[in-house]
């Protein structure tokens, strides 16, 4: 029987309960929700890319990278991806942001789903996903 791995990033912030950044067991990669923190710096607390969607979107995808990669995996990889934005508002800005970031993707983009939710003050975006390896 395959084992289950947990799969954490050089540089990631500490979760703030008892779970993993990733989980990887034979070829599927579970990527937990990732924010848009800058990399961990020793005795600091985590802190957010910047106020705008931009900014923390730019680092969420970059914090979820860091996870696929830890674990063996590339955005090639990913069959799902799941958002969750703040605000209503945020979604056309998103999309902008998304459709630049993903421009260069030589495979079928994920597929997506995405929700509107309440995230700790000054957070406006988290990802997910979950990929298939091999």
């Amino acid at each position: 029987m395959t084992e289950k791995t947990a799969v954490t990033p050089a540089g990631h912030t500490t979760p703030p309960a008892r779970f993993s950044h990733g989980v990887r067991k034979g070829n599927i990669l579970q990527v937990a929700g990732q924010v848009g923190f800058l990399p961990a710096q020793e005795g600091r607390a985590p802190v957010v890319a910047g106020p705008a969607l931009r900014e923390q979107t730019l680092q969420t995808l970059a914090n979820v990278r860091a996870v696929l990669e830890a674990g063996g995996a590339t955005w090639e990889d990913v069959l799902m991806l799941r958002v969750y934005l703040t605000d209503t508002a945020h979604f056309a800005e998103f999309n902008e942001i998304w459709d630049d970031f993903f421009a260069g993707l030589k495979e079928a983009p994920a597929a997506r789903t995405t929700v509107y939710v309440g995230l700790p003050a000054g957070l406006l975006v988290e990802i997910d996903a979950l990929a298939v390896l091999g």
